[in-house]
């Protein structure tokens, strides 16, 4: 009589527990990138709001003028990292000649950041993309609810 004295899995146990973890990563993966999305965009749409109040305030120093990102940092309404990509979206200030009208964008930085683009302007609406590959199916360049 010989006494096997097996210690440890076989090959076939250990194939069943990797293709377990591959079946709940094939699972949890899409709902953690579309959660990541989610409060991506969630973060835009605030962060959109931010610039529109820290314009209004702005404008109320500057004789009715609204100013360029760089104004917002150096007045101190915005925070410096607002010059880089922040939650996954990039944002920028366009201004019009006479410094009396603005339009901020919020544009994902990668399309697995955000499925869409959102901008306003000075009448302080939050608005969709305009472009339709960037904006919810026939929904390019309506208000966010």
């Amino acid at each position: 009589m010989t006494n096997k004295n097996n210690n440890g899995f076989s090959l076939l146990e250990l194939l069943i527990v990797v293709a377990i973890i591959l079946i709940i990563a094939t699972i949890a993966i899409p709902s953690l990138l579309r959660s990541r999305q989610s409060a991506n965009e969630t973060a835009a749409v605030s962060t959109i709001k931010m610039i529109n109040t820290a314009e209004i305030t702005y404008s109320a120093a500057a004789q009715n003028a609204y100013g360029n990102m760089n104004d917002l940092v150096t007045a101190g309404m915005m925070d410096a990292t607002m010059n880089g990509t922040k939650s996954g979206y990039t944002y920028t200030i366009t201004l019009s000649p006479d410094r009396y009208s603005y339009t901020a964008f919020a544009v994902a930085a990668s399309g697995t950041m955000g499925r869409y683009d959102y901008y306003t302007a000075t009448d302080f609406v939050i608005r969709y993309s305009t472009d339709s590959t960037r904006s919810p199916a026939t929904l390019a360049g309506q208000a966010v609810r």
